[in-house]
């Protein structure tokens, strides 16, 4: 492959249509997500308050606890996945928030998820980059940013980076140096429980020689610091997840060295 095919190859899996059809999901005035036709007849038939409406699907009633009633229903046909009694916001294309959901059920419902990541460098350049661990639901054993995460339904960016980089790494933001932005990720494929919609907000820090990163939370295998020229290697060999590799090579293009 080229200098810049696995990167135009990793760019066209981040942006793929739906495997099969779906129509937009509607809550209230806002549409918040989208499903499977079939899926939405069968959701109607089994009595939830989910009606068709002009191509779309309409919620019945604006309230958590129908989502958490359209939720448990996916989780009881097998259409979920793994349950995590975790909610995450739900929100419109321009953000807006509308409610919240059980994180299980946001892939087939389609909506759309927020993430933050952080991108660690040692004070000499390297990458301090981390590998998920071996019994993570998804990319178990792949290596990922230093820090990444959903925000749950009661956070904002700046606490969601704050709490994921405690726990997968176990620093504190005071910790570290020039902590600064490094701009957005979209991503938008297919995933075996239906429709990854995902918005992520990038940072970018370096750690002190005295700020090594120690996982908290039981989910990171382990942590390697990574020169460019390999940390380049390893993406362009499909060592990282999706989500990570973009990210990375991003960082490294602003860097100059891709």
């Amino acid at each position: 492959m080229s200098e810049t095919g696995w990167l135009d190859a990793l760019r066209l899996r981040a942006a793929q249509p739906p495997l099969r059809p779906r129509e937009p999901l509607r809550l209230g005035h806002a549409e918040i997500g989208s499903i499977e036709p079939g899926m939405g007849l069968r959701m109607a038939e089994a009595g939830l308050p989910l009606r068709a409406v002009a191509n779309a699907w309409q919620i019945g009633s604006h309230d958590d606890e129908t989502l958490a009633d359209l939720a448990h229903w996916l989780r009881d046909q097998g259409l979920a996945s793994r349950w995590r009694d975790e909610l995450l916001p739900v929100t419109d294309a321009a953000g807006q928030r509308h409610g919240a959901i059980e994180r299980a059920a946001v892939r087939p419902l389609g909506i759309t998820t927020h993430a933050v990541h952080l991108v660690g460098r040692h004070p000499d350049g390297r990458f301090w980059v981390q590998q998920r661990a071996f019994d993570k639901a998804t990319d178990p054993g792949l290596w990922d940013t230093l820090v990444g995460g959903l925000m749950s339904a009661d956070e904002d960016v700046p606490k969601t980076l704050e709490r994921e980089t405690w726990e997968e790494a176990g620093l504190h933001l005071t910790e570290l140096d020039r902590l600064r932005p490094l701009g957005h990720l979209q991503i938008r494929r297919p995933v075996d429980e239906g429709y990854m919609v995902e918005k992520a907000t990038l940072f970018q820090a370096t750690l002190p020689l005295r700020a090594l990163p120690a996982n908290q939370d039981g989910e990171v295998a382990g942590f390697a610091c990574l020169g460019a020229d390999e940390l380049r290697s390893q993406l362009a060999h499909g060592r990282f997840t999706l989500e990570a590799a973009l990210i990375l090579a991003h960082a490294l293009e602003q860097d100059g060295s891709r």
